[in-house]
């Protein structure tokens, strides 16, 4: 069944850019429950992103037990859903991550506590 609005929306957008301190960026673990959505987190654009590995994602994804066990060199990242391969030496925004953009990355041979996907 479509949906068809009875009158156009007019308002302002809410969720721009200039409305947070950096631009948001959503990063999900695949196969690791524990973390039920993608974090949503304002990142500047020039931070590394193998700082966004080494100094970020641990403050986030460091108490689960498959953490510490990541060989960042095989993991698998999508952006957009979309098959991705980020530059670690490179910035997030010269990786081509902007506003609002969704990452998500899978860790072979690393599938939650004992295999469970949590």
């Amino acid at each position: 069944m479509t949906v068809v609005a009875a009158a156009p929306y007019r308002f302002p957008v809410a969720d721009v850019r200039e409305n947070f301190p950096a631009p948001l960026l959503y990063i999900g673990w695949d196969q690791h429950l524990m973390f039920a959505a993608p974090y949503c987190l304002p990142l500047p654009p020039d931070l590394p992103f193998d700082a966004l590995l080494t100094q970020v994602l641990p403050g986030i994804y460091g108490e689960h037990p498959d953490f510490a066990r990541i060989d960042w060199d095989r993991a698998e990242w999508t952006k957009a859903g979309q098959p991705w391969r980020p530059d670690r030496a490179k910035s997030l925004a010269e990786n081509g991550l902007g506003h609002k953009d969704a990452i998500h990355f899978r860790t072979p041979g690393l599938n939650g506590i004992a295999g469970s996907c949590s």
